[in-house]
């Protein structure tokens, strides 16, 4: 059941090309809880097989996440912090989650925008806090397409190289699991990854401070 759930998604994936990988990778930079880990291998994947260009999944991953992050800043931004401390929460977004953006944002500044792409939770959030105080919106959108654009690469190159080089994997439930527990190795190496950069933003948080208008 569950490799054939995995076939339907794949499939969908492949149907909806780049602009169904900038609208999920869109939404899955709001408060809409859509995994980027679930949009970006797949996409990888028929990347791999010829049905896209990895470089044109991966900008459409990029500029869709941008794009989505956007919307809450400029959300946030026209709103302002009373409206959202009243009825965030009927857009998934209650105080103590807006004040877990604040904070991050306050500690590590942009370098925090673009470390928050890398993270779970922090990055559905990070446009909020960052429309609230006026962050210039040019820096924040750059900072927020590198980011987004260096996340959407390693899923879709982690797609393309754990089952991309064989097709035949979708129809083979036992293959499948056994070229993604081949490729564990390469998770490490994102794990170390992001350790190394978490230890980079507080470095340059020190010595970077938003500009507020």
């Amino acid at each position: 059941m569950l490799h054939e759930l995995i076939k339907v998604w794949f499939e969908w994936s492949r149907d909806m090309g780049y602009w169904g990988v900038f609208l999920m990778m869109a939404l899955e930079s709001t408060i809409v809880p859509v995994p980027s880990e679930i949009i970006m291998p797949p996409a990888g994947y028929w990347a791999q097989q010829g049905q896209m260009s990895l470089w044109g999944v991966i900008l459409a991953g990029g500029l869709g996440s941008t794009f989505g992050s956007s919307l809450c800043y400029w959300f946030s931004y026209t709103l302002g912090r009373a409206f959202l401390a009243k009825y965030g929460k009927w857009f998934l977004l209650p105080p103590e989650r807006l004040e877990l953006a604040e904070k991050w944002l306050a500690e590590f500044a942009l370098g925090g925008v673009f470390f928050s792409r890398l993270l779970p939770v922090v990055r559905h959030l990070i446009g909020f806090p960052a429309g609230l105080i006026r962050v210039p919106f040019g820096s924040f959108a750059l900072v927020t397409f590198i980011g987004s654009t260096l996340w959407c690469g390693i899923l879709a190159w982690f797609g393309a190289q754990t089952i991309g080089q064989q097709p035949g994997l979708l129809d083979d439930p036992e293959a499948m699991m056994k070229a993604v527990k081949g490729n564990l190795i390469w998770i490490l190496l994102l794990v170390i990854g992001l350790g190394a950069g978490w230890f980079f933003v507080r470095w340059f948080g020190q010595r970077s401070k938003v500009k507020t208008a």
